[in-house]
């Protein structure tokens, strides 16, 4: 790395059992001179792959920090309490992205827990000046059950009672089992709804331009990137208010927060944006100047400090 640390990375199997092996087979191979282990830890199935080869790390007498992922996190730690224990008492550190993860991990009893937010490069996010708003909507996640894309189907439906010339683009890889789901209701309503698939960044943030809000209908959240982004290009957001997003973006502030599930406050939010054009821009110029804080080059300096202790 171009600030002075040599990195290996494992596993790019897409195979759960290959890379689960191949994580196992790098901490038995790993050498002395290399300082620390960083375990990528999540709550589902993954936890248990950054279980194991933090077990393997200590029998190999070595130094893990875990990176922490994901708003159902708290979850595990309550559903696997002597597992969650083994694995985050004896790290390092737990590194956490969000003041939510810090909270609830506090709660939990667990004291050696930093807080690193996710960092990117800001300077690659053209900020735009939305005075005007018009309902062009902009979803971007995977098709899973968990970020409910359906909600924001819903709420276009509803949308066009009021505004016929909505639209909704939304992003995303079409491989998870809600998708169809989401394909036959917008075929059989005939609804304004144009699925990309996934894009890169580089065409979702040109995509970006040709819309004027930014929505995240999550059941369960830490701190999604793609919100951070909207909010660095300078899309007005409303999302729900889940996991970490109230730690990460202030109701009425930097964004506008509903209920998750609720089609009539999500509706409601969105017109607000739509008839207070002017209130949505100043939010916006608030959240982009939250967003630059995370700029990796100011991120890049906590990790520093982490890695140096």
């Amino acid at each position: 790395m171009s600030w002075g640390y040599a990195v290996k990375q494992v596993s790019s199997y897409e195979n759960s059992v290959l890379r689960l092996l191949h994580m196992l087979w790098s901490v038995l191979c790993f050498q002395r001179k290399h300082s620390v282990i960083l375990i990528d830890t999540y709550s589902t199935k993954n936890f248990w792959y950054a279980y194991l080869t933090a077990q393997l790390a200590r029998i190999k007498g070595m130094v893990y920090i875990c990176i922490l992922h994901g708003g159902n996190l708290p979850t595990r730690l309550k559903k696997s309490p002597k597992a969650s224990h083994n694995l985050f008492n004896k790290a390092l550190y737990n590194v956490a992205p969000s003041g939510y993860l810090i909270d609830q991990f506090l709660q939990q009893g667990y004291r050696d827990v930093r807080f690193i937010p996710n960092g990117f490069d800001v300077s690659e996010y053209s900020f735009k000046e939305r005075k005007e708003v018009a309902p062009r909507l902009l979803w971007v996640r995977s098709f899973a059950e968990i970020y409910h894309p359906f909600l924001a189907i819903q709420v276009l439906e509803q949308l066009l009672e009021t505004y016929p010339d909505a639209q909704l683009s939304m992003v995303g890889p079409l491989d998870n089992d809600v998708f169809p789901r989401c394909k036959a209701y917008v075929e059989k309503y005939q609804l304004p709804v144009h699925f990309t698939g996934k894009l890169s960044k580089k065409e979702w943030i040109s995509l970006s331009t040709n819309f004027d809000m930014f929505l995240n209908t999550t059941n369960f959240d830490n701190t999604p990137m793609s919100l951070m982004e909207a909010a660095a290009l300078g899309l007005p957001i409303v999302s729900t208010r889940v996991g970490g997003i109230p730690y990460l973006l202030e109701d009425q502030k930097h964004a506008l927060l509903v209920k998750p599930r609720d089609v009539t406050e999500m509706l409601g939010a969105i017109k607000n944006i739509i008839e207070k054009p002017i209130d949505a821009y100043q939010r916006t110029l608030h959240a982009r100047q939250l967003i630059e804080g995370f700029d990796w080059r100011k991120i890049k300096e906590k990790w520093i400090q982490v890695l140096n202790s």
